[in-house]
């Protein structure tokens, strides 16, 4: 029986090699996924692609101009309203009169930003005449119809800081809204520190357009 065994082994033996080389040289199977997820991952690559957009466009304006507020309140009005967006630009920027800021000033809404028009720098001086309704910096009558239009500025109980000299490093700030507005008229805002300025406010996006000023 011995010599018979070893003579199956022997017949065996080329068989599972034959088999062997078969099996390696079978291509791989390919995957090929069904038309339910290829839809799904369509979708999803559509929905996506706005977002990621949206997501780098506000990457480059916080990191190129500065950061996005909202308004709140209507200091601001005519030129401003209510939950506008506003774009600011912070690098490099200093303010100057008649530029319309965003700042926030611990002592006043506990920091929480405010916008505001710039009327003075350091240096200089401001009288408001409320009788001629005029505002007046270092003499010279501001011309302030293309925002304020025909507003008759009211001087209130709190309108007391109508006669200053800004000191250096400080702001003289109004809102548009002037009979309806806390601003360095009142001791409540007063003059501003001008390293309280968030930045300037140089575009709305809602609505979109250029601010002036």
């Amino acid at each position: 029986m011995a010599p018979k065994d070893v003579e199956q082994a022997k017949d065996v033996g080329p068989d599972r090699k034959g088999s062997d080389a078969r099996e390696k040289d079978r291509p791989a199977p390919i995957y090929r996924p069904d038309s339910s997820a290829q839809s799904f991952l369509a979708g999803l690559y559509s929905w996506l692609q706005p977002v990621l957009f949206a997501l780098s466009v506000l990457f480059v304006v916080s990191t190129f101009l500065g950061r996005l507020i909202g308004v709140e309140g209507d200091s601001m009005v005519p030129t401003l309203h209510d939950r506008d967006m506003l774009i600011l630009q912070s690098v490099g920027y200093t303010p100057r009169n008649g530029d319309i800021v965003v700042l926030a000033q611990q002592s006043f809404r506990g920091g929480r930003p405010i916008v505001k028009r710039v009327i003075a720098t350091g240096g200089q001086q401001v009288d408001i005449d409320y009788a001629a309704n005029t505002v007046t910096v270092d003499g010279e009558v501001l011309d302030e119809r293309p925002y304020l239009g025909d507003t008759v500025m009211q001087e209130k109980s709190w309108t007391v800081n109508n006669h200053v000299r800004v000191p250096e490093g400080f702001l003289f700030v109004l809102g548009d809204n002037r009979n309806n507005s806390t601003d360095s008229r009142s001791t409540e805002v007063g003059l501003v520190d001008a390293r309280c300025v968030l930045g300037r406010a140089v575009w709305s996006l809602s609505p979109f357009g250029r601010i002036g000023g």
